[in-house]
């Protein structure tokens, strides 16, 4: 990244954010963008607009910005609203710091299931002392749906501790020690963990579904934090009331908050997080937006633009 500086264009840049703290990101948007004017009402001279969940009428009030820069990972809500300035580039944020969360995510889980963590406490609430079969890492195989920045994360974490590690795409990848499929039974049919971490798009809505729990092999579990929309709840109660599944792991629901009526609260073989498998992290965050800021000031293309009409 080049600094700015006397001389150099100065970007007009919009923060507009219902979820993301102003107070923790402008300051160190300001240390790393000195010269630049960041300003949190919209206006037509807005060269850049950083957003998560912007207030309502923000891209109204928007000219033609030369980018709209998500805060978050995930873009599916930006993607489909039909007020986002059309022709106008959106790129997603991939930080550092929301990687190695998902990866500890993922682990813990995938931990508390093969090492029978999530039954043990069950005995303990139940006051009764027994030991369950103890399994090698090399004994189970995780499956990943989606090898990108998050997916190879976890992946490298998993084949540290041993695990069989599988995963799935849209397009071909070729990751190290990774059986990769773009044949979504293929990866099913060995994988006894299946964790989703697939961007939410019409072809993945309900990828978590009774025909893939039935592809699995039996026991295993399903760690969800992707979208809440990947999953058909109605299919894993009965996966998990047959036995098929031997419990499940969901840090995103469809709707957020979880209804308190709603069943997936009360069964004993779900695991519920309140979305916080990863969070962005502005520490490490803002090098990204702030590169992607410097490529727009040179007039370079930005680095992770989003194909609308993959979703992604």
């Amino acid at each position: 990244m080049l600094p700015s500086g006397p001389g150099t264009p100065i970007v007009k840049i919009l923060f507009a954010s219902e979820s993301e703290k102003a107070q923790t990101w402008l300051p160190l948007l300001r240390q790393a963008l000195p010269h630049d004017e960041i300003v949190e009402v919209p206006d037509k001279s807005v060269e850049i607009a950083l957003v998560a969940t912007p207030p309502a009428g923000t891209f109204q009030e928007l000219g033609r910005p030369k980018l709209v820069q998500s805060l978050w990972m995930g873009v599916e809500k930006l993607v489909t609203d039909p007020m986002y300035p059309r022709g106008v580039p959106l790129a997603r944020l991939v930080d550092p710091g929301m990687v190695a969360a998902m990866s500890e995510t993922v682990l813990a889980h995938v931990l508390d299931w093969h090492r029978h963590l999530y039954q043990y406490r069950a005995h303990q609430r139940r006051r009764e002392w027994r030991r369950i079969e103890q399994r090698m890492a090399s004994d189970r195989t995780v499956g990943l749906l989606g090898l990108g920045e998050l997916g190879a994360g976890a992946a490298r974490r998993l084949l540290a501790l041993g695990f069989n590690v599988a995963g799935w795409s849209r397009r071909p990848k070729d990751l190290p020690g990774v059986r990769c499929f773009t044949e979504l039974s293929a990866m099913l049919e060995i994988t006894d963990a299946l964790v989703c971490l697939l961007p939410l798009t019409r072809e993945t809505a309900g990828v978590l579904n009774a025909r893939s729990f039935a592809a699995m092999r039996p026991g295993g579990c399903v760690i969800n934090v992707a979208r809440g929309a990947h999953l058909v709840a109605r299919d894993l109660l009965g996966a998990l009331d047959s036995g098929r599944l031997a419990h499940a792991y969901l840090d995103v629901l469809d709707p957020e908050p979880l209804p308190a009526g709603a069943a997936l609260w009360a069964h004993p073989g779900i695991t519920l997080t309140p979305h916080i498998a990863a969070l962005t992290e502005p520490r490490t965050a803002v090098p990204r937006v702030a590169e992607n800021v410097e490529r727009v000031r040179r007039g370079e293309t930005p680095a992770n633009l989003v194909d609308f009409q993959a979703g992604y």
